[in-house]
């Protein structure tokens, strides 16, 4: 099933692909892809979203939208994402450019099996 729409507070509006977390793994079909290498994925029962990209070497970047500084929702802003509580921003690979945030964005491992991404959040 496919969103359309934010959820959050976010003034810039993107699809988000909503999904059960099965086995501990969230399954994406590599179709949602097809819109663009940005792709936002909310695990049913979550509050913040995923941030998934394909890279140009064919492999996914998987970053939960969550600050590391107070846990707030990350918003996503020009080339990166931030947070609308203190401040902080991360890069589109989750490194801190600007605090109070000192931890990058946490990130999960991902596989791709039969033309889906499989995205493991443990």
């Amino acid at each position: 099933m496919l969103v359309t729409g934010w959820t959050g507070c976010s003034p810039a509006a993107y699809s988000v692909y909503k999904t059960p977390v099965t086995a501990g793994c969230l399954q994406v079909p590599q179709t949602v892809f097809d819109k663009g290498p940005l792709q936002f994925v909310r695990p049913l029962g979550w509050y913040y979203d995923i941030a998934v990209s394909k890279q140009p070497d064919g492999s996914y970047l998987a970053l939960l939208l969550q600050c590391t500084h107070q846990e707030n929702q990350l918003n996503v802003s020009g080339d990166g994402y931030t947070c609308s509580l203190h401040g902080s921003r991360f890069d589109k690979n989750g490194g801190v450019l600007h605090g109070p945030a000192e931890q990058p964005l946490q990130r999960y491992k991902t596989t791709v099996e039969s033309n889906n991404l499989i995205i493991h959040l443990t």
